[in-house]
C-alpha cells in the first residue's frame, strides 16, 4: 500500500486526530423533511468524515442524525471530494421529531 504526497500533506494540516469509526447516519436538509443516508468513516470532537451516494446533493449546512448516539449533530461542510464530505460540528440537537429513526 502507498501513500501519496497529497494525503500525507492532508493529515499533515489536520489540527485533530481523527478516530476511524463505521456509523450510520442521515443528512437531514429541513427541506420537506428529506434525508440522505450516509456513512461516518471518521469523527472526533469538532467534525467527521462523511460517505456519500455519488447521486447526492448535500447542502452546505444541514443536521446528521446518528441513530447509534442518538445525536444530531449541526454541521458545516468544509470539504467534498467525490463520494465524500468532511464537516466542523457546530453543535448538537435532541432527535428531530419528525425523523422515524
Amino acid at each position: 500500500m502507498t501513500i501519496d504526497n497529497a494525503e500525507i500533506a492532508e493529515n499533515e494540516l489536520r489540527r485533530e486526530r481523527r478516530n476511524r469509526v463505521l456509523k450510520g447516519a442521515a443528512i437531514l436538509t429541513g427541506i420537506t423533511n428529506s434525508e440522505i443516508r450516509c456513512t461516518i468513516r471518521n469523527m472526533h470532537l469538532n467534525g467527521a468524515e462523511i460517505k456519500i451516494p455519488l447521486e447526492s446533493r448535500v447542502p452546505d449546512q444541514f443536521l446528521l442524525y446518528v441513530p447509534v448516539d442518538g445525536i444530531a449533530y449541526r454541521c458545516i461542510v468544509r470539504w467534498r471530494k467525490t463520494d465524500r464530505i468532511g464537516v466542523q460540528f457546530e453543535g448538537t440537537e435532541p432527535k428531530p421529531h419528525w425523523h422515524y429513526g
